[in-house]
């Protein structure tokens, strides 16, 4: 079965089209098939087998996404019948629907005693740890949020999601030096996830905006560093040829860098120019199989048309 947490890995970016697209293959799927009593005869799920589940998973999750509880319901019943409501990863896609179908603070709450409840008979329990941390920052609890992904990372350090996650967290607190730290630890683990470099380059240059011209000098050097390396390993990233655009212009602009003027202002026209050739790839894809959303694409316009060489 595929993960219910967290992912630093390897999508390009977030599309909402795609993931509409995929849900509302759902009640086809799911209407040509008798749970429990016959075989699966969709083309998609014709043999059961881990790819069977895996793809039935992706689906309740994209089903969730789009608000389409009653297809959701289904793919969680199947996988139920398959793993058994004992499974810790369907005890986490359970909790997950019982959130979505809650409609008020209160329902979340209880959702939330049922998973402490769970935690006090198995406290390793990792898959339901993740979605209690998920609710508590959903009810806008961030400091307990916090506190649980420590005592998880105690646990399991090596849980590069927990990382990331918990770098958010610490982000969205305004505690940048924090943030940083737990990328780096992330990127100790995944020395290869693109994405991590990229949002660890996104956090410094944030974290170098928010000083001083003097001391913003190293922060941005280090982003400038982060987002080389997310566009050396994946040389069509959106996000990280994004951020090395926008670091480099940064540079430029307010900060005698130790590396020359010339190799950063080729390292700015190197992400523009790749910039617009992703952009002009994507816009000749159908809407379903780019790797990106409109919003990101748009971004990116926006940026080309409003800034100069």
């Amino acid at each position: 079965m595929a993960g219910v947490s967290w992912s630093p890995s390897a999508s390009h970016g977030s599309n909402l089209t795609t993931t509409l697209h995929i849900a509302q293959q759902a009640p086809p799927i799911l209407n040509r098939q008798s749970l429990g009593k016959t075989a699966i005869r969709s083309s998609i799920l014709s043999h059961e087998g881990p790819d069977t589940f895996d793809v039935l998973e992706k689906l309740f999750l994209s089903c969730m996404q789009s608000a389409d509880d009653k297809s959701a319901l289904l793919c969680l019943e199947r996988l139920t019948q398959r793993f058994g409501v004992s499974n810790e990863r369907i005890m986490a896609l359970r909790g997950m629907y019982e959130e979505a179908v809650s409609d008020n603070s209160a329902g979340l709450e209880r959702c939330l005693d049922k998973y402490d409840a769970i935690l006090s008979e198995n406290p390793v329990n990792l898959p339901i740890l993740k979605r209690r941390i998920a609710l508590l920052r959903s009810l806008s609890k961030p400091t307990d949020a916090i506190s649980s992904l420590v005592q998880l990372l105690d646990a399991s350090p090596t849980d590069a999601e927990a990382w990331c996650e918990l770098a958010d967290l610490y982000q969205s607190q305004g505690m940048s030096p924090q943030a940083i730290f737990s990328l780096e630890e992330a990127l100790l683990i995944v020395p290869h996830a693109w994405n991590v470099h990229a949002r660890l380059g996104e956090v410094l240059y944030i974290y170098a905006c928010s000083l001083d011209s003097d001391a913003m000098q190293r922060p941005l050097e280090r982003s400038i560093h982060y987002f080389c390396r997310s566009v050396e390993l994946c040389d069509d990233y959106l996000r990280g040829f994004y951020g090395l655009a926008m670091a480099t212009s940064l540079s430029l602009d307010n900060v005698t860098p130790e590396v020359s003027q010339e190799t950063i202002r080729r390292l700015r026209e190197l992400a523009r120019r790749r910039l617009r050739d992703i952009i002009t790839k994507q816009y000749s894809l159908d809407p379903h199989f780019r790797g990106y959303g409109e919003d990101e694409l748009s971004a990116v316009k926006e940026f080309l048309g409003s800034s100069t060489d």
